[in-house]
């Protein structure tokens, strides 16, 4: 009888350690300044319901051929923290030859089979295409916000952004809207190397048109006081052009020409530095504290 009663006292134990127990949470009621705040009191706004005016310089990247500079600036509305629409723009006043153009021009010769492509080496920079200015409508999405620390000891409020639109891009090329050949030039296949070269020598001016392709990129915004701004963007515009002012299709022993066929795809891009610039100068604050 003693054993049966200890052997029922250690089944009844174990089975109330195995019988699972219900959880219940309690609930915490919240009360002062904090009762019903958000996350974060006192974030500054620093786009919503303010216009956004940006100067910047911008430089193009991995050209064959010619490096433009680009002086502009950006003009945005963001009606809330997040989005932004506007215009980008700007016009280059200048360009940088690269290396290897300045190896065609020190080097470059002419033979029967490129002579409409390179009728005088040392002009070569005068026939390379050239980026004059760009215009893009774009609508920018700023998806992420917070503060970068610099040495650990300097914090700036900072903003990730990302854009997109249409770019309407002003350059400028060779045989853009008049095809170059033997017979534009004013001779035949049977005219000399030096007859050739002389007679194509004035095509390697170059004519204007305009190119339409989409655009977009992202930045950084860096925010220097409440109403002045750091930016760094990098931007792409892919699109077709003829960079070398050549002829890239065609025979060039028989039909040879310079047109809009031989306008290769280039994804072209660019770094811009900027200083936005916001207005009104006082941005908003998410959350100042509860009304009494």
């Amino acid at each position: 009888m003693k054993r049966f009663l200890i052997a029922l006292a250690l089944v009844t134990s174990v089975a109330v350690l195995r019988t699972p127990t219900l959880a219940s949470a309690q609930d915490i009621e919240v009360k002062g300044p904090l009762a019903g705040a958000p996350a974060v009191i006192g974030l500054r706004v620093y786009r919503e319901m303010r216009f956004q005016i940006q100067a910047h310089g911008s430089l193009t990247l991995t050209d064959e051929f010619s490096q433009s500079v680009f002086f502009g600036g950006q003009l945005n509305f963001h009606p809330t923290d997040w989005l932004g629409i506007g215009v980008w723009g700007g016009f280059s006043p200048l360009a940088i030859d690269t290396f290897l153009t300045d190896e065609v021009t020190q080097k470059g010769s002419q033979n029967l089979s490129n002579v409409l492509s390179l009728p005088n080496a040392q002009n070569f920079s005068d026939q390379i295409g050239r980026l004059k200015w760009i215009a893009a409508p774009q609508v920018t999405f700023i998806p992420l916000r917070g503060k970068l620390g610099i040495f650990e000891s300097l914090f700036v409020d900072t903003d990730f952004y990302a854009f997109g639109g249409v770019g309407f891009i002003g350059l400028e090329e060779r045989g853009a809207n008049n095809p170059i050949n033997l017979a534009t030039c004013g001779v035949t296949r049977d005219a000399t190397l030096a007859q050739q070269a002389s007679a194509c020598e004035k095509t390697q001016t170059l004519e204007s048109r305009m190119a339409i392709a989409p655009t977009f990129g992202v930045g950084l915004s860096l925010y220097m006081t409440d109403y002045l701004a750091m930016t760094l963007e990098w931007r792409a515009l892919p699109f077709s052009w003829n960079t070398s002012g050549t002829n890239e299709v065609g025979n060039p022993l028989d039909e040879a020409v310079i047109d809009d066929q031989d306008r290769l795809s280039h994804f072209n891009h660019l770094f811009t530095l900027g200083f936005a610039f916001y207005l009104p100068v006082e941005p908003g604050i998410s959350y100042e504290g509860t009304e009494e």
